[in-house]
């Protein structure tokens, strides 16, 4: 039976950086899969973009293809699917054809486009796709000229599409994470996206979420993780996929990590609200149908991942400007630090009241003695030290950055023990939140191009 390895060396932009060229040269891959893409990295790059027509794509990318030419010649079948084309996915083409061209090696790129909605946000508007927020209900057009990026996250077929037309590295802008998956079995295995296949595509929507996060599958943040475990040498996860859906998770020989039924089934329900309905755009997949097993030492057989619908939506990631913020940090030590940090968060809140300066949210954290996730871990004694977190947030830079001033004073004129402060002023940033949305499938049009 014909099966198909599909490796992702990548689970965000920020990932290990050596970890793609790893898996690719110890891996025995058919494809590797980088994922880059987070809703706070849309509105980044669309802010890049803005500024320069020739960004707006995950750079760390055009550094790793380069690394990866030379295994990339060794493995002239191996290929490449990723979402590190972002905002601009024809400018990341164009850069990694260079890259491939310097190194001497051939590849025919593929770009998949069609995600970005904002140069038709007015028209969609306009149309009736109000863009409601999924959890308010608010129509798009109340932030409207607030608004940064707006993508529709697209599914696996134009992937399966470029990878039809020849395409031996694809680049794509905001794709669903398990689609990079999905794609290349749909591609090898000859599954369409109608109802005959939509068990398929529900086994190959599993295997894509089993591996998009990377190293999370294979003993990263895994509840028994121990020295034993390796994590300084971690290998990433490989689905090892046949035609009937069934695949197994795996990670190369002598590399560090674990690939068991518990790191498995972490990952199987990170990020995972309703199980049996766990929606994207190629399928809505029953997660309550699958059954792990240990095949062997590091190798997790799956079999299951049904299909539960389809949607006539597209998620939409929208991200919009909302104001400014800053955070910043001390160290208190000695008896009572958590309630001396506490007392000096309030402290600066009271100095900047007085001096005219509210913010529309602040915050004050102990870290520490339970403030990370309050109501959930507790400080069994009074810890010996803590660090005092301070944020705020407020439409008004001049407001924030007032905030900014207030750390160092504590030095010398806040209580006994403050310490740490030899970074200089927390920066201002600016906030971009997040909207999602559904959009209609039938107004968003993908469209597969070659370099």
């Amino acid at each position: 039976m014909k099966r198909v390895r599909i490796g992702n060396g990548c689970g965000f932009w920020g990932d290990n950086l050596d970890a793609p060229v790893r898996l690719a040269t110890a891996g025995r891959l058919d494809y590797l899969t980088l994922e880059y893409l987070a809703e706070l990295t849309m509105s980044i790059l669309a802010v890049q973009k803005a500024k320069d027509a020739n960004a707006g794509f995950a750079t760390d990318f055009i550094d790793v293809l380069g690394r990866l030419a030379p295994v990339l010649a060794a493995q002239p079948d191996l290929k490449i699917v990723t979402n590190a084309g972002g905002m601009n996915p024809h400018a990341c083409a164009l850069q990694a054809k260079h890259v491939l061209t310097k190194a001497g090696t051939v590849r025919r790129v593929g770009v998949v486009t069609g995600d970005d909605l904002l140069p038709h946000l007015d028209e969609l508007i306009a149309g009736g796709h109000t863009l409601n927020h999924l959890d308010s209900g608010e129509p798009l057009a109340s932030i409207r000229d607030k608004v940064v990026s707006a993508n529709a996250y697209l599914g696996a077929q134009p992937i399966a599409d470029a990878l039809k037309q020849g395409a031996e590295v694809v680049i794509t802008g905001r794709v669903a994470d398990a689609s990079l998956t999905v794609g290349p079995a749909a591609h090898e295995f000859g599954w369409g996206f109608g109802a005959a296949d939509l068990d398929r595509l529900a086994a190959g929507t599993v295997a894509g979420h089993l591996i998009e996060c990377g190293a999370q599958a294979t003993g990263g943040l895994w509840i028994n993780a121990d020295d034993a475990t390796g994590l300084g040498d971690v290998g990433y996860p490989i689905a090892e996929m046949s035609a009937d859906g069934t695949f197994t998770i795996s990670k190369p020989a002598g590399t560090g990590g674990a690939v068991n039924v518990e790191t498995v089934s972490e990952q199987l329900l990170y990020e995972v609200a309703d199980p049996a309905r766990y929606f994207t755009p190629d399928v809505v997949a029953d997660f309550t149908s699958v059954r792990l097993s240990q095949k062997g030492p590091d190798v997790v057989a799956v079999t299951g991942g049904t299909a539960n619908g389809v949607t006539d939506t597209y998620k939409a990631s929208i991200a919009y400007r909302d104001g400014f913020m800053a955070a910043g940090t001390l160290v208190i030590a000695g008896p009572n630090a958590a309630q001396k940090a506490r007392r000096s968060g309030a402290v600066m809140l009271e100095k900047l009241k007085r001096a005219g300066f509210t913010f529309a949210e602040s915050r004050v954290e102990a870290l520490g003695a339970g403030d990370c996730v309050p109501g959930v871990v507790t400080a069994t004694a009074d810890p010996p030290e803590v660090v005092l977190r301070v944020a705020v947030r407020d439409p008004r830079r001049a407001a924030v950055e007032r905030f900014t001033k207030e750390f160092a004073p504590l030095v010398t004129s806040g209580f006994p023990g403050t310490t740490g402060y030899t970074t200089g002023r927390p920066p201002v940033r600016e906030v971009f939140a997040y909207w999602p949305a559904l959009v209609a499938k039938s107004a968003v049009r993908a469209t597969v191009s070659m370099v």
